[in-house]
């Protein structure tokens, strides 16, 4: 009887030490760095919208935005404090700084653009679900090769 008791008071000190690291473990804030590749050139700025949802995407604001010059190829843009969940990227290269991905009169981008995942573009943008990938770790990388059309 006794004994039964101590196999059950360790049993459930296992349980309770492998519940906590799984909800630690889904606490955690993430960094996510997006390499972006396939710059044109390195005229303007890249902006890169990250969304936890597919509300909005790819052409609202998302849940971050950023900006940056064009340093180098490719180029890495870092989003920081990530809860763990799936997203989706936006991105474009904004080649006259005007903070807007411009197109031609038929609605066809005239600046380089791409989504996470890299899902093949013919007659229109990504969805969400086709650009999801998952942040699950401290630390997660991914690479979006631009289009020009």
């Amino acid at each position: 009887m006794v004994r039964g008791l101590r196999v059950s008071i360790l049993l459930l000190a296992v349980l309770g030490n492998l519940a906590w690291s799984f909800s630690a473990k889904a606490n955690f804030n993430g960094k996510l760095t997006v390499e972006i590749d396939g710059l044109k050139n390195k005229q303007g700025q890249v902006c890169v919208s990250i969304f936890a949802s597919s509300e909005g995407f790819p052409s609202d604001r998302g849940l971050q935005k950023q900006c940056t010059k064009i340093t180098g190829t490719p180029l890495p843009i870092t989003f920081e404090n990530l809860k763990a969940g799936s997203y989706a990227i936006a991105v474009f290269h904004d080649q006259n700084d005007d903070g807007t991905l411009n197109s031609n009169v038929f609605g066809i981008p005239s600046e380089g653009f791409g989504f996470s995942s890299n899902p093949e573009i013919r007659t229109r943008a990504a969805k969400f679900s086709e650009a999801a990938f998952l942040v699950a770790g401290p630390d997660t990388n991914i690479q979006i090769q631009l289009k020009y059309l």
